[in-house]
């Protein structure tokens, strides 16, 4: 199984970066990790409605040239479908049982992804209603794959 994580921008801190990295190593025992960062845009304060959707589409292009053919692409969204973590790992083992060796979680900037990304989505998760930043979105994703992972495994997991 091979997993990428498609993300706009790069981490800043060291802590998120410390963390993903973790969690990369725990990972590497179950499937191929691999984080794709594309160029993040300034977005000036005060921007406008269609300044920020100009935004959004300038990243949404860097992002969809990364999006592969054959992968199985799963946008992160408020607007997406909540699951638990156990419902999350029934999801992703029922994938590859369909025959899906590849899943590509795709994370967008601090506006969110362009309507032409989520289009290309075959499936939409939200994890909460709330909004986080899209550096600390890696590492919640992150762990979530790796707990789905110990679950779909029968190995203990932290509830």
């Amino acid at each position: 199984m091979k997993i990428s994580i498609v993300c706009v921008g790069k981490i800043k801190e060291n802590f998120y970066r410390e963390a993903v990295a973790e969690y990369a190593k725990r990972l590497s025992r179950y499937c191929k990790l691999e984080i794709i960062e594309v160029s993040d845009e300034k977005t000036p304060d005060g921007a406008s409605l269609q300044t920020e959707d100009q935004i959004k589409e300038k990243e949404g292009r860097r992002i969809l040239e990364k999006l592969q053919e054959d992968a199985f692409i799963c946008t992160l969204e408020i607007s997406g479908k909540k699951l638990s973590s156990e419902a999350f790992a029934r999801w992703m083992e029922k994938l590859t049982v369909g025959g899906i060796s590849h899943i590509m979680f795709v994370i967008g900037g601090s506006l969110g992804l362009h309507e032409s990304v989520c289009r290309r989505a075959d499936f939409s998760l939200s994890f909460s209603d709330m909004t986080f930043p899209h550096q600390l979105m890696r590492v919640i994703l992150s762990e979530q794959i790796y707990r789905a992972f110990r679950i779909i495994h029968g190995s203990p997991y932290h509830k």
